[in-house]
């Protein structure tokens, strides 16, 4: 059985594993064209056509909130958190709402695994630390629905042990200055 076929200059793709995929022949041969020259545009172009063709990511479960996992999977114990970021973990409220963001671990490359509830869980794309001189600087991404890219950038303050920043609401292109608290 062929693994291909053309019609209506569509060319109709089935892989083994993989969900048949209907591309323009044009591009097929636009492609085949600069593989002689570039091997590496083939394989990104059949990447990104075999990709394109996929479901979107399904709403996270409020039963199971999602974490940020930029991390590959291993069964060893992350690096140990640079000694600024181990101040980190923790429940943190906003001061102005019912918005939760609990830090579960602060990696040594300043990768955070955090959550955000409001009061759902809502989807956290990726976390992160920074060291600027003695200023400790964190950066969460949302994207969930009601969420398309909002953010938070935030500074810790030690001594009154809150995180202070802005919280871009991506939807109306607004800032908002922001504080929270730990919780005890």
């Amino acid at each position: 059985m062929s693994n291909h076929q053309l019609t209506n200059n569509r060319i109709r793709l089935k892989l083994p594993g993989i969900m048949a995929r209907e591309i323009p022949a044009w591009n097929l041969v636009k492609a085949f064209a600069w593989s002689s020259a570039c091997p590496v545009f083939l394989a990104i172009s059949v990447l990104g056509w075999l990709g394109a063709g996929c479901s979107p990511t399904p709403a996270p479960s409020e039963s199971a909130p999602l974490t940020s996992t930029n991390a590959p999977a291993t069964n060893s114990p992350p690096p140990q958190a640079r000694s600024e970021f181990r101040i980190l973990p923790g429940k943190w409220a906003r001061t102005d709402g019912d918005y939760i963001l609990e830090i579960l671990r602060a990696n040594a490359d300043g990768t955070l695994e955090a959550r955000y509830f409001n009061p759902r869980p809502i989807n956290v794309y990726t976390a992160r630390a920074t060291q600027e001189g003695s200023t400790t600087k964190i950066f969460v991404e949302l994207r969930d629905e009601g969420y398309p890219g909002c953010t938070y950038t935030l500074i810790h303050h030690p001594g009154i042990d809150q995180l202070v920043g802005t919280y871009y609401q991506a939807a109306i292109q607004q800032n908002y200055d922001v504080a929270f608290q730990r919780l005890k």
